[in-house]
């Protein structure tokens, strides 16, 4: 007997237009696995601290938001907006840590 769970998302997400481009900074393999985190971690309760979820206490170039962890020791970074009155999550943009700098889109990010 097999038993599927289903569990409706509660957040629409939503893809800021500059989310898909940064992915080309992003090796095409760990894509797959990054669509299953956003959709895994924030599709429901995306504003619950985590140990790989949290809110940004600094205001950077996307204002208010939170920072989702993710893919192999942690590499991605998942910057979004909660938009509560509308049920959303807005990715804002999508990077790669490598030691301990942050690129997003191939480029350098300067908080």
């Amino acid at each position: 007997m097999t038993i599927i769970i289903v569990m409706a998302m509660r957040y629409e997400l939503v893809y800021a237009a500059a989310a898909f481009s940064h992915l080309t900074g992003i090796a095409r393999a760990y894509h797959p696995a990054i669509r299953r985190a956003i959709e895994q971690q924030l599709g429901y309760e995306p504003d619950v601290r985590t140990i790989n979820r949290r809110l940004l206490l600094k205001r950077s170039r996307f204002g208010e938001a939170w920072e989702l962890r993710c893919g192999p020791n942690n590499r991605f970074r998942v910057f979004y907006r909660i938009e509560e009155e509308t049920a959303r999550v807005r990715i804002l943009a999508i990077g790669q840590k490598i030691r301990e700098k942050l690129y997003i889109g191939g480029e350098e990010f300067e908080k």
